[in-house]
This record gives C-alpha cells, sequence and structure tokens, in this order.
C-alpha cells in the first residue's frame, strides 16, 4: 500500500456539518442527519465526532482515484435534492499521535450548498482536545484512492 503525506492548516469552516453555525435547517448539524443514511450502507461513523476539521492543503488540490465508500442520490435533507457521498481513509498526525478517520466529501456535482474551496479536505476524526484552527498538520491518504495534485 503506498500513501501519500501532506501537510496542512486547520482552518475554521461553514459549521453546518457539526450544528455550530446555528443554521435553523441543521439544528443539530448535517451529519447527525446525514450518519443514518451512511450507516444503512455499511459506514458507521459512530467512532467519530459528528462534525469536520477543514485541512487546507493549498498549493495542493486533490484528485479521486477510488473512494473507500461512494453513496448516490442520498436523500437526506427536505431543504436540499439527494447528494452523492465519496470517504476515503485518512490519518492526522498532531502531537506525536495518529488518529485515523475519513476524508468526508460531498460530490461537488450533487452539492448545493456551502460550497468548499478545491485545496480544503473536510476530516470525520475521533474528537482532537487541543486542535484548533491555524495548527499545522501532517495526513496520510491511500494512493489508490485519493491523489494529491499541484493546483
Amino acid at each position: 500500500m503506498e500513501y501519500t503525506l501532506v501537510r496542512g492548516e486547520i482552518m475554521p469552516g461553514h459549521g453546518v456539518a457539526s450544528g455550530k453555525c446555528k443554521d435553523e435547517r441543521y439544528p443539530e448539524g448535517t451529519l447527525h442527519l446525514q450518519f443514518p443514511h451512511f450507516l444503512e450502507r455499511g459506514l458507521d461513523l459512530s467512532p467519530y465526532y459528528m462534525g469536520t476539521i477543514n485541512l487546507d492543503i493549498s498549493p495542493y488540490s486533490y484528485q479521486i482515484i477510488k473512494p473507500k465508500y461512494f453513496f448516490e442520490n442520498i436523500d437526506w435533507s427536505e431543504y436540499i435534492p439527494p447528494e452523492n457521498f465519496y470517504f476515503f481513509d485518512v490519518s492526522l498526525q498532531y502531537k506525536n499521535k495518529v488518529y485515523n478517520g475519513l476524508v468526508y466529501m460531498p460530490d461537488p456535482e450533487t452539492k448545493k450548498d456551502h460550497m468548499q474551496n478545491p485545496t480544503i479536505l473536510e476530516l470525520i476524526l475521533p474528537q482532537i482536545e487541543s486542535l484548533s484552527y491555524g495548527a499545522c498538520v501532517e495526513i496520510s491518504l491511500r494512493k489508490d484512492q485519493l491523489e494529491i495534485i499541484d493546483l
């Protein structure tokens, strides 16, 4: 198995995945509403924090090779049309610890709200207490799932 290491900076996100933004459509966060749809398709997110870590990997972006999971036409919200979702394995190294989780990627072709910059990867990981905006971290990605590319 080959891996790519890439450094990035933790950035503030939209706050909708976790519910921190107080969007009245998703008071508990979008991940809370999506969770049962992913679970019935074989992806259990219960070991992870129900929010995403936004990692800016600029000057790089990414190209999808083969996701670990791909879910089509997930009708999780009454406010937007169904969406597709990609998930990829990721490990984050921070303060001499390794946290395993997933890159969470709503398909840009079906996503209607809260668009992401192409240098941002959204990570779903266990809660990391001391991680804060501006922190520089390193992640490891499987080359057969997600390729890091120059912009």
